[in-house]
């Protein structure tokens, strides 16, 4: 299987960008805008995210694990009950996850263009598959 038709999961597809800190907020669009997906966001504000979590149209979320101090996770409970997949970042790695997410894709910061593709490939897949 070639990695081309994965990639154009990505095309058009709406990412849910919640990210407190401008620069890293910036530089995920910017990846984001070069894979060809559209920006839903970003929130800075963990009030902000819940909102958008619960009423905006996106394929999949990027999480900040921290925003503005406030855990992430209420915004990763109304996706989850969306049916929706989800990816978190986080400078901490998988094992500061919380359950019942440590199942979740995790791109550990800081990351790579191609880490976060392949991450956001993948989860935006397996959402598909099941």
């Amino acid at each position: 299987m070639s990695a081309e038709p994965n990639e154009d999961v990505l095309k058009g597809a709406r990412v849910l960008v919640v990210e407190d800190e401008a620069a890293i907020s910036m530089l995920l669009e910017d990846m984001l805008f070069d894979f060809g997906c559209e920006i839903v966001g970003p929130a800075a504000r963990l009030a902000t995210a819940l909102e958008m979590a619960q009423k905006e149209t996106f394929v999949v979320a990027i999480l900040d694990v921290n925003v503005a101090g406030e855990p992430i996770y209420p915004v990763a409970e109304a996706i989850v009950q969306r049916g929706l997949p989800l990816v978190f970042s986080t400078g901490y790695g998988g094992a500061g996850i919380r359950e019942p997410f440590r199942d979740r894709p995790v791109v550990q910061k800081p990351f790579s263009q191609a880490d976060l593709k392949r991450t956001l490939i993948s989860a935006i897949s397996a959402a598909k598959a099941s």
